[in-house]
């Protein structure tokens, strides 16, 4: 090997292995100090790129579950209230018995009625007072049923239903078709679905005392149907009896909560709470009175059936509730292995790179002692020249 003066190659061979030491062991120390593996594009630049993602849709899913919580807390004040609404209708039906026996008089019955409509007063004050960070939630919460402008419903003494129930309907105008043949379709004009009731049908009528569904359930409408006999039904179905009605569905403040990460309907679940106020037209108690033996009789009918619709009610706000729960415990589940993927790409191997780090370390110690020895070898020109 030449002895040189000017280059010495040894030196440079040596200061080039420090440098690259000494870039491995700031990467090592800039990991172990951040704990990620990946700190710009340029330490994994696919990876980077996927994990960004991967956050995203975490943070999306930990809001998701935010959601969900808050929806549940929504619907346990409705239910709470709708609680309340429930005694006070058990009060005011036993007020009605106690008004339709003769043991009373007209003048007891004064006292009997002063109560009662103290009781109705009541359930309107609670449905109007009832409320989630300032949104109604007992007189119309969300999209629902016009029941008066519906004629499926509003001539359900020949058409059967007993009830609509909706969840994400879009609010307008549907119109039912019904076929002959145990077919029916309900449309609004953009979309339309084809249901068979043939196979729940008694040949072509609902069998005497039951009720079915008949669910269109990409339409969010689920429409039920009396047979002959059934208590609080004023008609029957007939197959095609539905041909030509409509269902009108009004919007409505609120009730639609986002569970998913994307703007997909699938992400959303629709909750609809109708009017409960005591003269509203699901309760419909504006008109019942306690005054006289004849009216207290009429009374326990309607209150009846107050109870049943308030009960009917809650019942679907406890369904929805228990579907969140699910949504909340799965998107959870979610959550953790989307995380657990997210941190395979940029969580740093604290072991590997410790590792790593004590190699660069020796290495750059070593690149370091070498430089010193390789810039000794010129001075030994210094022989030849004496």
């Amino acid at each position: 090997m030449p002895l040189r003066v000017n280059n010495n190659i040894a030196a440079i061979n040596s200061k080039r292995q420090l440098n690259a030491n000494n870039r491995m062991l700031s990467n090592k120390l800039e990991r172990l100090a951040s704990g990620l593996r990946v700190n710009r594009a340029a330490d994994d630049a696919a990876g980077l790129s996927i994990r960004e993602g991967m956050r995203a849709e975490i943070s999306g899913l930990k809001v998701n579950v935010s959601n969900a919580e808050q929806a549940t807390n929504l619907l346990q004040v409705a239910e709470g209230s709708l609680n309340e609404v429930n005694a006070i209708l058990v009060r005011m039906r036993e007020l009605a018995v106690q008004s339709s026996s003769s043991t009373v008089t007209d003048q007891n019955r004064e006292s009997i009625q002063a109560e009662f409509s103290q009781l109705t007063q009541e359930i309107d004050r609670i449905a109007q007072a009832t409320s989630y960070n300032n949104q109604t939630l007992l007189t119309g919460f969300g999209n629902t049923v016009n029941e008066g402008s519906s004629t499926a419903v509003s001539t359900s003494n020949t058409t059967g239903v007993t009830d609509v129930r909706i969840s994400g309907a879009e609010a307008g105008e549907y119109e039912f078709v019904a076929a002959d043949d145990g077919e029916v379709t309900l449309g609004n004009g953009s979309v339309t679905q084809t249901i068979r009731l043939a196979t729940q049908l008694d040949g072509d009528d609902v069998a005497t005392g039951t009720q079915i569904v008949a669910n269109f359930d990409r339409l969010g409408v689920q429409v039920t149907l009396a047979g002959a006999g059934v208590d609080g039904a004023t008609g029957s179905y007939s197959d095609g009896d539905l041909e030509g009605t409509t269902i009108q569905i009004d919007s409505g403040t609120g009730g639609s909560f986002q569970v998913g990460p994307t703007d997909s309907a699938f992400n959303r679940i629709e909750v609809n709470v109708g009017d409960m106020t005591a003269t509203g037209s699901k309760l419909n108690l504006d008109d019942i009175s306690v005054a006289t033996i004849s009216s207290s009789r009429e009374s326990i009918t309607s209150i009846d059936l107050a109870i049943t619709e308030v009960a009917a009610e809650r019942g679907k706000l406890g369904a929805f509730q228990n579907r969140l729960s699910f949504t909340i415990a799965y998107t959870e589940n979610e959550i953790e292995n989307v995380q657990a993927s997210e941190a395979s790409i940029s969580d740093a191997d604290v072991a590997a790179e410790v590792t790593e780090f004590t190699r660069a370390q020796i290495l750059s110690q070593a690149s370091t002692a070498m430089l010193a020895q390789a810039n000794v070898i010129p001075q030994n020109a210094l022989a030849l020249l004496q």
